[in-house]
């Protein structure tokens, strides 16, 4: 603290009596200690991990937007901390972010117990890189962050940090705040409820997005027979318009169903919006191949699609909640880790 300065005095007068000292009197009381002062170091190793940050928070959370968020309150919990004890950055700053997602996470839980139809994640658009790592493009999937959402926040997070990012019990445990052992036990709770709701099929890239690009064109050239040889039999269409568009309220399943739903795409009017003003672009959307559906003003929403073991569409995941398009809408490729 900058030391107060003296008060100017005026020049006293004659006087016996002992002069009373106006300079103010050093306080005795302990003095608060100011936070640590940052410095271009402590910005640089922070921008250093910003995207393993982003890219916890988003597979913990399923939304872009509370990822930014819980990314921007770990700067500030980094800002405010005394960085001269913190000897592993990396494990410092994903210890923070954990528990800010499973926070944000439960709180976000209850207002998803009231939402209106099925409850998608935010789509995201991701970079070629992300496409081109096999496992990163499958860990960001709409469709294993739609199971995610099936499990605990703990669940979850020791699943992100254990499977994704290969962080040891050890460090998982120490992110989480919970013993070794319960890390453990909620490990493999959370690895055996992905694999029975999600088979892992190795897709040829190449191969999806040729199947993506055919099922675009048969879906905008109302072609019926095309779709049906693109679609599995079982194929399952969940829709996000979280009660703010018209979308279905409950899955559409099956080959004929679904088929006969998108072949009838470039005949309506969605939102006010006539079939020759509404623009499909194929772009690469959480790691996979998808299409986002544009308006002369604005983005209406986006596709993405899983596969099954031939290469066949077996489920496609369509979010038109406006709430969830601003990642997309604002143009942003992300490269995850």
């Amino acid at each position: 603290m900058t030391q107060p300065q003296p008060q100017q005095e005026s020049q006293p007068q004659q006087d016996s009596r002992p002069q009373q000292d106006s300079r103010p009197q050093r306080d005795s009381r302990p003095q608060q200690e100011s936070p640590p002062r940052q410095t271009g170091t402590d910005q640089l190793v922070f921008q250093q991990y910003r995207t393993l940050l982003f890219s916890v928070s988003y597979r913990i959370l399923g939304s872009a937007a509370d990822a930014e968020d819980v990314v921007q309150d770990a700067w500030l919990k980094w800002s405010a901390a005394d960085r001269s004890q913190v000897a592993d950055p990396k494990a410092y700053l994903a210890r923070i972010v954990s528990n800010l997602a499973m926070e944000q996470l439960r709180s976000t839980r209850r207002q998803r117990e009231t939402y209106v139809g099925p409850w998608l994640p935010e789509p995201i658009l991701t970079g070629p890189d992300t496409a081109e790592g096999v496992a990163v493009a499958d860990s960001v999937s709409t469709a294993l962050l739609v199971v995610l959402e099936t499990l605990s926040p703990l669940e979850r997070a020791v699943f992100v940090l254990k499977e994704v990012f290969a962080f040891s019990y050890g460090e998982v445990a120490r992110a989480v705040d919970r013993s070794e052992p319960a890390v453990r036990q909620a490990a493999h709770r959370a690895r055996e409820h992905v694999r029975a709701r999600r088979p892992r099929f190795a897709a040829d890239g190449a191969r999806r997005r040729d199947v993506t690009e055919r099922f675009l064109a048969a879906a905008t050239g109302g072609d019926l027979n095309a779709l049906m040889e693109l679609l599995a039999p079982d194929v399952t269409l969940w829709t996000d318009g979280g009660g703010k568009v018209r979308q279905a309220l409950k899955p559409v399943v099956g080959l004929e169903t679904v088929a006969r739903w998108f072949a009838s795409l470039g005949t309506v009017t969605y939102q006010g919006i006539e079939p020759g003003q509404m623009r499909a672009e194929l772009t690469s959307i959480n790691g996979g191949p998808g299409v986002v559906f544009r308006g002369p003003d604005r983005v209406i929403a986006t596709m993405t699609f899983d596969f099954d073991s031939e290469g066949r569409i077996s489920t496609i995941h369509n979010v038109a909640n406006p709430d969830k398009l601003h990642a997309v809408a604002d143009g942003t490729r992300r490269e995850l880790a």
